[in-house]
């Protein structure tokens, strides 16, 4: 098998698509796409958003230090991407695509009601990096849709929710599983 070498570049791939919403008034309230986001630690439970300075809500974070990674699936997938190409200082996000903002239950940025996961955050630390920062955040809360919920284990069922990814300039419906973390090595019959 042959190679091609590039430039270094961006090919991490697949990665979250999210709406990330912050604000801490209505009038303040905006939300945007991001793919430079994920987990950074699972105790304490922290995670990250890189976002350019250029960005309307760049300040937003910065001044409140708190903002929202809210998970999108199919049903959020034209908003995901429009968020991504305007401006909140153009325009109310929430209300052109027809999203609800939720206040979160420990943070003052919204939530977004129509997301299957709302991860509410807190920055501890803004790491300036080139042509993003990325902020480090405490992960406070999560907010799960409870219709994802099954009522008799009470299990989260996020493959149920019709979850994207974003890859090399497209999103895609994240497929079928083909096996639950640890399968390789799991004695024959469990």
């Amino acid at each position: 098998m042959a190679k091609r070498t590039w430039q270094p570049g961006t090919m991490i791939y697949p990665l979250p698509a999210v709406l990330v919403s912050c604000g801490r008034m209505d009038d303040e309230h905006n939300v945007f796409t991001a793919s430079w986001t994920g987990t950074i630690c699972s105790d304490p439970a922290m995670c990250y958003v890189s976002i350019r300075k250029s960005r309307h809500s760049y300040n937003i974070i910065k001044e409140t230090g708190e903002f929202v990674i809210n998970l999108t699936n199919k049903q959020l997938a034209k908003a995901t991407d429009w968020c991504g190409v305007k401006s909140g200082r153009e325009v109310d996000k929430f209300e052109e695509m027809g999203l609800t903002p939720v206040k979160g239950t420990v943070v003052d940025a919204p939530m977004i009601d129509e997301s299957p996961v709302s991860i509410e955050c807190k920055v501890v630390e803004i790491k300036e990096l080139g042509s993003h920062d990325m902020f480090i955040a405490n992960v406070v809360a999560v907010n799960a849709d409870e219709k994802y919920m099954n009522p008799e284990t009470g299990a989260f069922d996020l493959g149920a929710a019709d979850m994207i990814a974003y890859m090399h300039g497209q999103y895609y419906n994240i497929g079928t599983p083909i096996g639950k973390f640890g399968w390789t090595v799991q004695k024959k019959g469990k």
